[in-house]
């Protein structure tokens, strides 16, 4: 699977799935991030930056493989340094990377993020075109596709041709095959020409999902300035006919969650954080570790419950360390956290 894909080219390298029964394939982009070494600074002021793997479909690859899960990503980098350090990282995390993809024209995408003293989290990206860009049809490992449990993908590869088309195929073979399809929006706003390009496209994909997890702020900006809080703006602008969950993460809050059958929330697990990225990928990937061992969670509210409360504490762990890779918990680190939490056990 995938050895011949890119001939002599020893970085790209086939993790055993552990299960095929239980794989996660995340689809999407995996970049480089450069932190500032202090906090609370805008990027002009910061003295110097640290890189860090970055990019939500494969921050969930990795957190899905770390709660001891199966999953694999798919995604185009450089044939550079970064591009070869990301799918080490990958395939040192036991994520099958057969699927990515090396670029000889491109580089690999650079964010350069942090967090202002005012809370709010400010990028600047370097993708002109970047490699993930790239991705072609013709280049999709459909094998390993049509081997998802779940076919896990956000919305940043809607910016832009090929890779759009390209992520259209890879969710039509992966519904094909019978996958269940995930979709995180992700919505990463200076990345978009404008905010009606990303409000269209976000949503142009948006009835294809069986499960959709989104934030607060993603809802006021998809329906146009409606209340976030508001179950019937959910239900009525967001829940589709096909759809088997919409989760709404609400932070430290924990979230919300819809199905054809039932709604309700479940409460976030307490921690002091130290820094909030990768908390949202930590928590999708708890989710679907959980869903991909047992899909009658989706219609069972008991253990749905059950899945968001263990979902909301891999979040929280995630936010008490620094980076997104290196903070994704493992299964002892969540039931740690979760046995020795005072938040309410799960109930209806």
């Amino acid at each position: 699977m995938g050895e011949n894909a890119i001939s002599g080219n020893l970085k790209n390298l086939t993790i055993d799935t552990k299960d095929s029964e239980t794989l996660v394939v995340c689809f999407g982009e995996m970049l480089i991030d450069f932190v500032p070494t202090v906090g609370g600074v805008s990027l002009a002021e910061a003295p110097a930056f640290k890189k860090a793997p970055g990019g939500a479909p494969a921050n969930v690859a990795v957190g899905v493989s770390r709660l001891g899960g199966s999953s694999a990503f798919i995604g185009k980098v450089g044939d550079d340094e970064f591009g070869r350090m990301l799918a080490d990282i990958l395939r040192l995390n036991n994520v099958d990377n057969s699927g990515m993809r090396f670029d000889h024209n491109a580089r690999t995408a650079l964010a350069f993020v942090t967090l202002r003293a005012d809370g709010e989290r400010e990028f600047l990206f370097f993708r002109h075109p970047s490699a993930d860009m790239l991705l072609l049809e013709s280049e999709l490992d459909k094998n390993l596709i049509q081997k998802a449990k779940i076919f896990h993908y956000g919305s940043i590869s809607l910016i832009e041709e090929p890779c759009r088309s390209t992520q259209l195929a890879a969710m039509k073979i992966a519904k094909a095959s019978g996958s269940l399809l995930s979709y995180d929006p992700n919505l990463r706003l200076p990345l978009w020409p404008s905010e009606d390009a990303a409000r269209k496209e976000i949503m142009s994909i948006w009835n294809f999902a069986d499960v959709i997890k989104i934030s607060e702020d993603e809802i006021t900006f998809l329906t146009g300035g409606d209340d976030p809080y508001d179950d019937d703006v959910v239900l009525q602008k967001l829940f589709h006919p096909n759809l088997k969950l919409l989760v709404v993460s609400e932070g430290p809050n924990g979230c919300r969650y819809y199905t054809q059958e039932f709604k309700g929330r479940v409460s976030g697990v307490k921690v002091k954080p130290v820094d909030t990225t990768g908390a949202g990928d930590a928590f999708v990937s708890g989710l679907l570790n959980s869903l991909a061992s047992d899909l009658t969670i989706l219609k069972d509210e008991k253990k749905l419950r059950e899945a968001l409360l263990f979902a909301n504490a891999c979040g929280a762990i995630t936010v008490t360390e620094r980076g997104a890779i290196p903070a994704m918990p493992s299964m002892d680190a969540v039931q740690n956290l979760l046995s020795s939490s005072s938040s309410p056990s799960p109930r209806s």
